[in-house]
């Protein structure tokens, strides 16, 4: 490893980026060094605001405009830092790439997907348009896009995310590049989807003898896929050294902090003879969908198929499944707000009837908390505000005072300052958004919540300290909780049964130690063996991988 530090390829010293704000400058990225070598994977690792994803921006000339750079960044003995956009267009996009962590924000909707492939291999490559749409085909190819001549012709909403995804990577290999940048490349993306893209990387980084800087807070990424890895606080490398020492000896506190950020412990299981809060039999959700012209031809989507659930008081029932599944639709279906066709009962009475303004008194029992709190908390209301609002519906005969009495022990009981509650929403970190966003729930003291992938937008550390809260808040109050998630760890420290959903039906249920001890079906494994994927599993890919690519031996797509 010290050989191959030796000789960078890209040599960061002394870095520092800075941003002009209302309240005066931004120390964003203070004085890092940093070194890339040849065909080696560096993570750049820590939480939302550590300044890793602004270092890479420095060096590759894309900060926004009131920030700045200064320091210095050699890519093979030349100065990035401080070049003119012309100048810099030598090396981006053909010798430093990056692909980005929402590929739905970052292809142009009005674009075919062989355009946006072609683009980058004309401007850098000086191919021909007939040359450069031969070439996005070979690219798909290499991605694994099925059929990709006719893939070429599709917009970006007609992919999937993983498709996207794989269309971003094309992208960014068009040129051969000497490094690749990803950064949070599969936060968005299901267990599964995220495993077999992390695992393309792999193979590609062997293929194409290229270098990658991995940008992420998922320390169970980088343990399996980084050589050396850099861990970045505010706005400064912490600590730094070859993945698998730092990982069996990190120095910094806050590293240490970071790896045992992993949510942990297994909740209190319900009383013995808990009430059943709810019981749902058969619960059927279908979507009609129309194409060809005038829209004459129709496609029915059974987006829940037959689904059986019951929740008691203080338990949880988890609900995992990729995108797609019919997890989410479940959840709402089970709380009247999409049209569904079954029984849903709530205690002792029956739901399946009742229309919108018969449900409106039982609404406060049911309570739906989103996974993204930054875009269902109105930014035009204070907190005090947004947690209050179910009140004005469901208690409109208190006063003002009162509200604002109850919205301080409602934040004050998600561990949140009650004098916070005259802030506005974009004055709050995600963690703490998403503690006001449980709270607006809480305060009707409701007795069922749906919990929408409440965890995934954020770091594994806030993760942990939400999911200890939510147990926290189950035992006080006697709560039961239909979690909806992707992350097979949180599901896990959080849940006593689980449900699988699979294309809109549960292909297997059981107990949290059941489901990930003794999974019966190839899907449920499929899915555990994409979110822990161990040591032995990580050398039977990187054995695949080296024997699909002949060894270590460069090789190129075209060839």
């Amino acid at each position: 490893m010290e050989e191959a530090a030796a000789s960078p390829i890209l040599s960061v010293r002394g870095l520092h980026v800075r941003f002009r704000t209302g309240q005066g400058v931004l120390h964003a990225v203070k004085g890092i060094d940093l070194d890339v070598s040849a065909g080696e994977t560096v993570a750049i690792v820590g939480e939302s605001g550590s300044g890793k994803s602004q270092t890479v921006m420095a060096l590759m000339g894309l900060l926004a405009a009131n920030g700045w750079a200064q320091g210095s960044a050699r890519y093979r003995g030349e100065e990035l830092i401080g070049l003119p956009p012309a100048a810099l267009n030598r090396y981006r996009g053909s010798k430093i790439t990056m692909i980005f962590q929402e590929p739905m924000s970052s292809l142009d909707p009005l674009y075919r997907i062989g355009d946006q492939i072609a683009l980058p291999l004309i401007t850098h490559g000086g191919l021909s348009r007939r040359q450069a749409q031969a070439r996005a085909v070979d690219l798909l190819r290499l991605v694994r896009i099925p059929d990709p001549e006719r893939r070429l012709a599709s917009y970006p909403h007609e992919l999937s995310g993983g498709q996207r995804q794989r269309v971003m990577i094309a992208m960014a290999l068009a040129n051969r590049p000497d490094i690749l940048i990803a950064d949070e490349p599969t936060t968005a993306l299901d267990v599964t989807v995220q495993a077999r893209i992390l695992e393309l990387l792999a193979e590609l980084k062997h293929r194409l003898g290229m270098a990658i800087v991995f940008i992420t807070h998922d320390l169970g990424i980088v343990r399996r896929f980084a050589e050396r890895t850099y861990v970045m606080k505010d706005g400064e490398v912490v600590e730094s050294g070859a993945t698998p020492a730092l990982f069996a000896a990190p120095q910094h506190p806050y590293t240490r902090r970071l790896i045992e950020a992993e949510p942990r412990g297994r909740k209190t299981p319900p009383p013995p003879g808990a009430p059943v809060v709810l019981d749902a039999k058969d619960i059927r959700v279908r979507f009609e969908l129309r194409s060809g012209l005038f829209g004459r031809a129709r496609h029915e989507i059974r987006a829940v198929d037959d689904v059986d659930l019951d929740i008691r008081a203080g338990e949880t029932v988890g609900v995992v499944g990729e995108s797609g599944s019919g997890k989410s639709t479940l959840g709402r279906a089970i709380l009247r707000l999409v049209p569904a066709a079954g029984l849903v009962r709530f205690e002792d009475r029956n739901l399946t009837p009742l229309d919108p303004r018969a449900m409106r008194p039982i609404r406060k029992h049911l309570q739906l908390v989103f996974q993204d709190p930054f875009g269902s908390l109105s930014p035009r209301m204070t907190v005090g505000e947004i947690v209050t609002e179910g009140l004005l519906v469901h208690q409109p005969a208190l006063t003002g005072r009162e509200r604002d009495k109850r919205a301080a022990q409602a934040l004050e009981e998600v561990r949140l300052d009650p004098s916070s509650r005259n802030r506005f929403p974009h004055e709050f970190s995600g963690g703490q958004r998403q503690r006001i966003a449980i709270a607006r729930a809480l305060i009707l003291r409701p007795k069922l919540v749906v919990l929408d992938e409440p965890t995934s937008a954020l770091d594994r550390s806030v993760q942990s300290e939400i999911v200890e809260l939510l147990r926290e808040l189950q035992q006080e109050h006697g709560l039961a909780y239909l979690f909806i998630s992707h992350d097979l760890a949180v599901v896990r420290a959080l849940s006593d049964r689980i449900l699988v959903m699979k294309e809109g039906r549960v292909v297997e249920r059981g107990t949290t130690a059941e489901i990930f001890t003794q999974p019966r079906e190839v899907y449920t494994r499929e899915l555990m063996a994409a979110a822990f994927l161990s040591s032995t599993a990580r050398s039977h890919l990187t054995r695949r991988v080296r024997s699909a690519c002949g060894g270590n031996r460069p090789d190129h797509p075209a060839e």
